[in-house]
């Protein structure tokens, strides 16, 4: 087995990762069901858990099972969840036996956060549960599920302020970090100066640090870092002191970040001031933290509601909720292949093309080209791979997610490594992994723009939707995610009641498609930061940037645009 170890930094990262391990949680319970699909069931048999897991056990003797993750947020970030999760009832703090204070003493104390309906409901099922293996019954007769499960879902709908409002995951006291003194709300926390100096204030750098020693100490063979940063503020700059510190701690593990920002992001710049300081920000921000990955996929459309990616959903652009759990399908589908066990049964009917993190960096930075900004496109749900004209429609449905790239660029030297999990015949039925392999080979051979090289990854597991997951499939969308020919009547939007599963595909591409979100960030370094009278220039003062320091990351930007542009490389040799 081969670990991963994932580290979420910021808002916006960890609602992602709380969709995301919502997703491992619903297959883990999926396959332990006896009257669950068979395709759920067969998954454990190839899809090894334990990469994205670690057993452990509480004082009490109870065996726990929980993500090996470290997750970074604001104080006050976790609403009603304790940063000691909900396994381990320790303390987080006792009591001091040493008094040095002998005046009067109050306490003040503010009142716990009520859980909402979803979270009260988990808490009523484990309490039931708990009974139950105890021989004990309460004795009543509860509503039916169906009228509680609508209800819940309701509930979360019109209210999710934290991230752990829809977590159905037990986490590991290790795992979920606040920073003291940093509060939830704090709107000036917005750009990367304000987060300088942060990682390294006081302690805090080192607990973080020993923390993610916690987990990486138990792996017998890390295969490398996942990990999602919010990059809209200043989590960007915790993050980068960071990875810094990890890059100099553990030199020869990989890592794979996803930058990800929410649309609210983008959104009430409406001064001239704010646009400076987020463009600014946006090429302070993508040099620093690209400096201590091996491949880095920017993830966040200004508007996701409307962008091709949203065809078959209906997206709400100002709830986090909504599209945070589009990106963290993506992140899940791209994940899955570092988890099939190779050395495993042999089981060619259920998977094939695993492949590890590191291979995945080799084949898309690795390459004569090496370059490791990659994009990262997503068909949700994908469409059928058999039927009229479909050697087309899959390679057409994939549709990026990554922010200001171009589109319908030829590029003869792309590279690319796409997974598809789940996917169907027409009529809705599970299709064999070679009709997939062959589709998808068939869907190239027959494309106007073929990449230089695509590996591809295929597992018969669709993506399960767990009851927490939002109300954003359209009403085309069936109950295991087959397009529908018709809509679906008295009904805009489903959700986990009515869609239960869904096929998917998802793509990490090399490509000069990403040449216009590097040559913004480089135009506007020079332009308002680094040129003789830049507007920025006392702004860049003001965050603790030097000229040199402004120079290295023009200098980083610069070979990134040129690894990528033929024009640039003409130039050079000429």
């Amino acid at each position: 087995m081969r670990e991963l170890v994932t580290v979420q930094v910021g808002g916006f990262a960890n609602f992602v990762g709380s969709h995301f391990w919502n997703f491992q949680d619903e297959l883990l319970g999926l396959a332990g069901d006896p009257g669950s699909d068979p395709v759920f069931k067969n998954q454990s048999q190839y899809l090894n858990m334990d990469t994205l897991y670690r057993t452990g056990e509480t004082n009490q003797g109870v065996q726990t099972y929980t993500p090996r993750l470290l997750s970074i947020d604001y104080q006050g970030s976790l609403g009603s969840m304790s940063s000691r999760g909900t396994l381990y009832n320790e303390s987080s703090s006792a009591p001091s036996n040493v008094c040095t204070w002998t005046s009067n003493v109050s306490t003040h104390a503010s009142e716990p956060l009520k859980k909402n309906l979803f979270l009260q409901s988990l808490y009523e099922e484990e309490l039931e549960n708990l009974r139950l293996s105890k021989g004990i019954s309460n004795g009543k007769n509860d509503n039916p599920r169906e009228i509680q499960n609508q209800d819940i879902v309701d509930c979360l709908e019109s209210d999710v302020q934290y991230w752990t409002d829809f977590s159905k995951v037990h986490y590991h006291p290790q795992s979920l970090y606040e920073l003291n003194g940093l509060w939830m709300n704090n709107v000036e926390f917005d750009n990367y100066g304000i987060g300088r100096d942060i990682f390294s204030g006081g302690l805090r750098g080192e607990e973080i640090s020993e923390r993610l020693r916690f987990f990486i100490e138990e792996c017998d063979h890390i295969q490398g870092f996942q990990f999602i940063v919010d990059d809209s503020g200043g989590f960007s700059a915790i993050a980068a002191d960071f990875l810094e510190s990890i890059a100099d701690e553990y030199t020869n593990t990989p890592v794979l970040l996803y930058t990800v920002r929410g649309p609210g992001s983008h959104m009430n710049l409406t001064s001239q001031k704010q646009r400076l300081s987020r463009s600014i920000h946006d090429a302070l921000s993508f040099s620093r933290l690209s400096s201590f990955c091996k491949l880095i996929v920017p993830v966040g459309l200004p508007l996701l509601s409307t962008s091709k990616a949203s065809m078959h959903l209906c997206i709400k652009d100002e709830m986090p909720y909504h599209s945070s759990a589009v990106y963290a399908t993506a992140l899940h589908s791209i994940s899955v292949p570092f988890r099939i066990e190779p050395l495993g049964p042999a089981n060619s009917h259920n998977f094939s093309g695993a492949v590890d993190v590191n291979g995945v960096i080799q084949m898309l930075a690795g390459q004569a080209r090496q370059n490791m900004v990659t994009i990262l496109d997503v068909a949700m749900p994908a469409p059928p791979i058999s039927g009229k004209h479909v050697e087309h429609s899959l390679l057409r449905n994939l549709q990026p997610l990554t922010p200001e790239i171009a589109e319908d660029v030829e590029d003869m030297q792309a590279v690319e490594f796409m997974t598809v999990h789940g996917a169907l015949r027409s009529g809705g039925h599970h299709a064999f992994i070679s009709e997939v392999t062959d589709s998808v080979n068939a869907a190239y051979e027959n494309s106007s723009s073929r990449p230089k090289f695509c590996h591809l990854s295929v597992s018969s597991c669709p993506l399960p939707i767990p009851l927490p997951f939002p109300k954003i499939f359209c009403n085309l969308v069936g109950q295991h995610g087959e397009l529908l020919s018709s809509p679906v009547p008295g009904c805009s939007s489903r959700g986990s009641l009515d869609v239960h599963s869904i096929p998917m595909a998802a793509r990490l591409r090399s490509s000069t498609a990403v040449l216009p979100f590097l040559e913004s960030r480089l135009a506007n370094l020079r332009r308002l930061g680094i040129q003789q009278g830049a507007p920025g220039t006392e702004l860049v003062r003001s965050w603790g940037f030097g000229k040199d320091e402004l120079e290295d990351m023009e200098e980083t930007l610069s070979k990134m645009v040129t690894t990528l542009d033929d024009r640039a490389q003409l130039s050079d040799s000429d």
